[in-house]
């Protein structure tokens, strides 16, 4: 039979010898999961990927996973002599799996406990899905967004099967929000990361290039509200929301960063902030405005006494960033991972069940701001963002460098900081609407006689001291 080859071709070749004992155990177990061809093994994808998951679904950890894979490609190489199929991707994606569970400390039979409780009653491809996202790290605000648009595909075709459907019903559903629904480019992008995400990391299918119709993506600029009209706003603005204005506009923060902020991300002695798991699940420092200090000093006080009445009460915990509640019990009742801007309620995690003090809610700030802009007659579309516009461009606009407020804001490419460029306002632009030049005589006829100095960019006729728009009166007048 050929394990016995297998095993014979196993003793002179370079493997360990852990891999010498079990590889022929691994082959034998795949073996019994597809049909021989004579005495022989056959090795496919399809079939390899199956015996993957039949082994995830009797939940052997996945650096088993990966080395049955091994194993059966040891096979191929030293029974078979082949060199395909690849096994590459599928080694990978174990690889990645195994770095997860290590990362938790855990192996496949506690992982349930760990990615939080799921609703049974959801369809199991949709279970699949939560599991894998929270297992990936994935915010519940990205799952929420990923599960809609995965519920929504279930309805275009018909059946929570999506494993028998494919690129051509995934062309198909993108098409549509494009052409049908004229839904914006971001959100058939996002449409899009949610399928790939299915498919690729959950199903473990490839797929191949998406020729879909993409729906048209207009050049925006940011929305940036002058100095003016920040300073206008901000005496709207009282106690917390007062102290979150001044973070956003003073820092750069967005809004959700400066919601999730932590006691310990203030450095006072340093003048910084500690922006943890932003866009891009980046960390980065930015500037601390002395203005929000002597706020920020009453704001810690006055969560030390919540936090003492919660740990009184029997509770104090907050919610750990991946793994750190597990490995560190006691940590998440520590003052400083306590949030900044605690919610006056407690809630339940919608991941965990467990009972905590989340921070404040996405509303709490937004609505207070669009009280604010509708009070003091702001007519531009401002949100919350807008005062981390409004911070790159007053920085630029006061000749900061473009470099250090890329850094400032967390952007991976300068071009992205490059945009506020655009929406700086320059005074002096060499550019004179022509709007300004009605009424005024073409050439020099009329002006016989009128001496003319051009002073900056204003032209200065006889002995008015207001400029060209005087001078052109004059004319005018005098025709």
């Amino acid at each position: 039979m050929s394990i016995l080859k297998f095993v014979q071709a196993l003793s002179t070749a370079k493997y360990g010898e852990k891999d010498k004992t079990w590889f022929p155990k691994l082959v034998s177990r795949y073996a019994s999961t597809v049909e021989l061809n004579g005495d022989e093994v056959p090795v496919t994808q399809e079939a390899v990927i199956s015996f993957c998951r039949a082994l995830l679904r009797k939940q052997v950890p996945a650096w088993q996973r990966l080395q049955g894979v091994r194993a059966i490609e040891a096979y191929r190489d030293l029974v078979l002599k082949k060199d395909s199929p690849s096994l590459t991707q599928i080694k990978q994606r174990l690889s990645r799996q195994v770095g997860i569970e290590r990362q938790l400390g855990v192996t496949s039979v506690a992982l349930k406990d760990v990615v939080g409780k799921i609703d049974e009653s959801e369809p199991e491809i949709i279970q699949r899905m939560r599991r894998e996202l929270r297992l990936h790290f994935k915010q519940l605000e990205t799952e929420r967004a990923y599960i809609g648009w995965i519920k929504r595909f279930i309805l275009f075709c018909g059946s929570e099967d999506l494993e028998a459907f494919g690129d051509n019903e995934i062309k198909g559903f993108l098409t549509e929000l494009a052409v049908s629904r004229n839904v914006a480019p971001n959100t058939q992008n996002q449409a899009k990361s949610a399928l790939l995400f299915l498919y690729k990391t959950v199903l473990a299918r490839e797929l191949g290039f998406l020729d879909v119709v993409l729906a048209d993506k207009p050049a925006r600029l940011p929305v940036v509200l002058s100095k003016s009209e920040v300073g206008r706003m901000l005496p709207l603005f009282h106690g917390d929301r007062r102290l979150m204005y001044h973070l956003m506009y003073g820092a750069g923060l967005r809004h959700r960063e400066c919601l999730r902020l932590r006691v310990k991300d203030i450095g006072f002695d340093e003048g910084h902030i500690v922006v943890r798991n932003g866009k891009g699940d980046k960390d980065r420092i930015t500037v601390l405005p002395n203005v929000a200090v002597p706020d920020l000093r009453w704001q810690i006080a006055r969560i030390r006494v919540t936090h003492d009445n919660d740990l009184r009460a029997g509770l104090g915990h907050v919610y750990m960033p991946y793994a750190l509640t597990a490995k560190k019990l006691n940590e998440s009742r520590e003052f400083g991972w306590q949030w900044l801007f605690p919610s006056a309620k407690l809630s339940t995690d919608p991941k965990s069940g467990a009972i905590r003090r989340h921070h404040l809610s996405h509303e709490y700030f937004a609505k207070a701001f669009k009280r604010a802009r509708t009070e003091v007659g702001i007519l531009k579309n401002a949100v919350p963002h807008s005062l981390r516009h409004s911070f790159a461009t007053h920085l630029l606009e006061d000749g900061a460098d473009i470099r250090t407020v890329q850094e400032l804001l967390g952007h991976e490419d300068v071009k992205t900081t490059m945009i506020y460029l655009h929406v700086m306002n320059r005074p002096g632009l060499a550019v004179k609407s022509p709007a300004d030049r009605l009424g005024q005589p073409s050439g020099d006829q009329g002006n016989e006689g009128v001496k003319e100095e051009k002073v900056g960019y204003w032209v200065r006729r006889g002995n008015s001291e207001q400029g060209v728009r005087d001078g052109a009166y004059a004319v005018h007048s005098a025709q």
